[in-house]
């Protein structure tokens, strides 16, 4: 049968607050640092509920774009409100679980390995890696890059071709989780930190410490504002 009669999906509420925010940002030209109204005077102003200004500003620190610091309001990480369509958000946020699950899997066997099997030039290529990422880091960014490095690196130094094709398989959606965890408030520098002690036991070789500095790198890298988003909320 044709689902072209489905019922028509309704938009939520705090999808239109969240565009009102976006063209309210772009034509007061606010730039990063900047304070958003509050939610109580959104709430008047937009003739909304304060519940529908808060998912919607949610939906914006879910994506990075705004930070909300307890008792002073929200702030614009960003000069735009460039925001990601809600429904890519919920598919997202239903295929992480999974993803982080076979990340942990498979990232904690290959720190064991490379733990066992590394050579000097692993070791060359696990601290160019982690050097960049502090770089990264220092002028402002979020690690992308060097974190993308590290895990290709210890990947590299596992030297298991089948694992190295498992992370091959799932590389867009690791991508995916790696810059949703790196996002995170606070979390480009804890994440160096965890890079720094998983190097550490791969350098001298001990396997056990190496496999749970990554098991413990992961679940942090799972700690992410979107799991504990409910799109339907305000439906």
């Amino acid at each position: 049968m044709s689902d072209a009669l489905r019922p028509m999906a309704r938009p939520r509420l705090y999808e239109q607050v969240v565009e009102r925010l976006r063209e309210y940002v772009a034509h007061s030209r606010l730039r990063a640092g900047d304070r958003l109204p509050a939610e109580r005077e959104l709430a008047q102003r937009l003739g909304v509920s304060r519940a529908s200004v808060k998912q919607a500003v949610v939906v914006l620190e879910v994506q990075g774009l705004v930070e909300t610091r307890h008792g002073g309001g929200s702030y614009l990480v960003r000069d735009t409100l460039d925001v990601e369509p809600v429904e890519q958000l919920v598919a997202r946020r239903q295929r992480l679980p999974d993803v982080l699950e076979a990340r942990e899997a498979i990232e904690t066997k290959l720190a064991e390995l490379a733990a066992e099997r590394r050579t000097h030039e692993d070791l060359d290529e696990l601290e160019s890696a982690l050097s960049h990422m502090r770089a990264e880091i220092e002028s402002g960014g979020h690690g992308v890059e060097g974190d993308r490095r590290f895990h290709a690196a210890v990947t590299a130094a596992a030297r298991s071709a089948l694992l190295a094709e498992f992370m091959h398989s799932i590389s867009e959606q690791i991508t995916e989780s790696r810059t949703e965890s790196l996002r995170q408030p606070g979390r480009p520098h804890r994440s160096l930190r965890q890079h720094q002690a998983i190097f550490d036991a791969i350098s001298v070789g001990d396997p056990t410490r190496a496999a749970a500095a990554m098991r413990r790198h992961v679940r942090t890298v799972a700690k992410v504002r979107l799991l504990d988003w409910d799109p339907d909320e305000d439906a």
